[in-house]
């Protein structure tokens, strides 16, 4: 019998349910299946024996509580997680599972043979020799990102119920949606919360621990053309399309993600339409370096207005967005959530990888809400498409640090 009999069953469950959430969307959350899972929560946490239950109507987030089993005076500890998943195909989720994998052979997803997970294409999959991996069918993402977080955030309290000569402080869980369109955490409320500190189970691979993040903003631009029959067009028509690809060409080359890496920022071009009368771009602005990254947004800018000043009217609009911020502004005043994270892994024999990530979680938003927030490893591989898969003993072993890390914050206090 596995250690944590429930883990892979309830995310198993949780995946083949449908909770992409809507960019597009002015709602909280943003759709109505989102708060239909939110409910689901509310009767699986009831039933593991967790209390004050409840769902926070500002947030849609999932609070509960599990009390402390010790008199010593202990940080209360927060685990996070968010439940929707990315703009790609979730409906009909269905999960293969790949037993004793060998690490080498290329593993088909669907019948035909058309999207496979390939070691030649994807090198990690050498990692996960003699293990068990759940994959898509090639059709839709998995979800992984996040419901492997809620599912070892529950695993790890049925088992601290289970076991009570584990003695830990009180464990709040806050269980989210929104995040993937980076809304989520707006309406997080931190007194409601409780913690003093916390944790989002929110990374990838095995060890990883983070607390360093891009400072991000998205970034739309609009452009207005004249659209004139293109026989009596010189010198009157202004076509829309050109002066959104003259748009992008003017940012630098090199900082694109396909170009980039560790600490390097970019500007992100991940939607275009247009014609001769309208054209939209969408952006996503991304740098670690706070100074770097309001430079990168002045520039960006500064071609609108160039280019404006060259048209003689404003025909390129740009509208930026702040979404969240480097939470290691925050976290390295104090260190001691990290530093609890980390001997939590060495105590289990997991190296920490502790690296600055491409992105952003929840965490980036809480941290400066006051909660310092870093985000632990929950296993998820290749997120937010077709080709995503996690590992059933990596997620064992994410439930296994949630737990340690109660059990040394006690015993520490």
């Amino acid at each position: 019998m596995a250690k944590y009999e429930n883990l892979i069953p309830r995310f198993l469950k949780y995946v083949k349910i449908n909770t992409r959430s809507d960019p597009s969307s002015t709602t909280v959350p943003s759709t109505p299946r989102l708060t239909e899972f939110a409910e689901g929560l509310v009767t699986d946490l009831t039933a593991i024996g967790l209390k004050n239950v409840h769902i926070n109507q500002q947030s849609a987030y999932v609070y509960a509580t599990l009390p402390a089993n010790t008199d010593k005076a202990v940080k209360k500890i927060g685990y996070i997680s968010h439940f929707d998943t990315a703009d790609f195909n979730s409906e009909n989720i269905q999960p293969q599972i790949v037993e004793n994998y060998d690490g080498q052979s290329v593993i088909k997803l669907d019948a035909a043979g058309k999207y496979t997970l390939d070691p030649a294409v994807f090198p990690n999959l050498k990692n996960y020799a003699g293990q068990t991996l759940i994959t898509t069918n090639g059709q839709t993402l998995l979800g992984a990102d996040d419901k492997s977080g809620v599912a070892e955030i529950m695993a790890a309290m049925e088992y601290l119920i289970a076991h009570p000569e584990i003695k830990h402080g009180e464990i709040e869980i806050g269980l989210g949606p929104d995040e993937e369109i980076g809304t989520g955490a707006d309406h997080f409320d931190v007194a409601d919360f409780g913690a003093d500190i916390a944790y989002t189970v929110d990374g990838g691979p095995l060890g990883q621990l983070e607390y360093e993040t891009f400072n991000a903003a998205d970034a739309q631009v609009t452009v207005t053309g004249t659209n004139v029959h293109p026989a009596e067009a010189k010198g009157v028509m202004v076509n829309a399309s050109q002066v959104a690809m003259d748009f992008h060409a003017a940012l630098p080359e090199h900082d694109r993600p396909e170009k980039t890496e560790g600490r390097e920022g970019f500007f992100h071009l991940y939607k275009m339409t247009g014609d001769v009368d309208t054209a939209h771009l969408s952006y996503i602005i991304r740098d670690h370096d706070h100074d770097v990254f309001e430079d990168r947004k002045k520039l960006f800018q500064g071609v609108a207005d160039q280019m404006n000043q060259a048209f003689g009217s404003d025909r390129v609009q740009v509208t930026i967005k702040d979404q969240y911020y480097n939470m290691r502004e925050v976290i390295e005043k104090d260190m001691t959530v990290v530093n609890l994270a980390k001997e939590a892994y060495e105590d289990l024999d997991i190296k920490p990888l502790i690296f600055p990530v491409r992105g952003g979680t929840d965490g980036s938003k809480i941290s400066f809400m006051g909660l310092p927030t870093p985000n632990l490893f929950a296993g998820g591989e290749n997120m937010h498409g077709r080709f995503e898969y996690v590992s059933e003993q990596t997620m064992e072993r994410a439930t296994d640090v949630l737990i340690k890390i109660a059990e040394l914050a006690e015993q520490q206090a």
